[in-house]
């Protein structure tokens, strides 16, 4: 994620909605004093010449809110000192040290089909495996299948940002979103995590009745928010 002081805008990174892309870009546009979440090492790499992860640390390992058995302790990790990659709305609003940032600056995320991002977050869960379950196992058996991506830009079930952007329009709605906080200059959007899905199969021949149906249930806030269908 990222909050531009210079800028007066937070991007809350939701999850295989070209994330990582948008981040790298928003990067290039950050100053000094901006909080910029930090990515994998390898992501971290392709920021070289630009503004690198800074400013997302807030607090000591010990005062971390997660529980105590998921901190790292021998390994640094976003989550357990401040500011993190795919944090909520809930939790970036309350880390902000003043409340008047939250609400004046501008807050924009993406989301993404459900259908067609499910698919693409059953390629990225087995990306490092020769063999996979069946897309019918994963949706029904899996406990990592269901992704939160509404509650990252929602509070209390209620939308907290001021924009969501549509993935499958990804270039426009950003563009949208910066002219918001005056930024009218086209930004490069590289292509980031965009090699997991080798599969051409188009997403909806992944799909029996059942798991469309699941799906469907799983994620009925947010094809309800932006209107998707299947």
């Amino acid at each position: 994620m990222i909050v531009s002081h210079k800028h007066r805008f937070i991007f809350l990174k939701t999850k295989k909605t070209a994330g990582t892309s948008i981040e790298l870009a928003l990067t290039k546009l950050c100053g000094e004093d901006d909080v910029i979440t930090p990515l994998a090492e390898a992501d971290e790499a392709a920021r070289a010449g630009g503004m690198g992860a800074r400013n997302w640390e807030r607090h000591g390992w010990w005062q971390s809110r997660r529980p105590f058995l998921k901190r790292r302790m021998f390994r640094r990790v976003a989550q357990d000192y401040g500011f993190y990659n795919h944090m909520t709305a809930k939790a970036a609003k309350e880390l902000l040290d003043d409340d008047q940032v939250w609400r004046s600056y501008f807050k924009f995320a993406f989301d993404r089909n459900p259908w067609d991002r499910q698919v693409s977050y059953y390629h990225h869960c087995y990306r490092n495996q020769s063999e996979r379950p069946s897309f019918d196992r994963f949706v029904e058996s899996d406990r990592r299948a269901r992704l939160n991506n509404f509650d990252i830009y929602a509070i209390d079930g209620e939308v907290a940002v001021d924009f969501v952007g549509r993935y499958e329009t990804l270039a426009e709605d950003l563009k949208h979103a910066l002219s918001q906080v005056h930024i009218r200059d086209d930004v490069a959007l590289p292509r980031a995590k965009g090699t997991f899905r080798k599969d051409p199969t188009p997403y909806r021949d992944y799909y029996t009745p059942e798991t469309q149906r699941r799906v469907g249930e799983w994620y009925q806030r947010e094809i309800s928010l932006l209107d998707y269908e299947f």
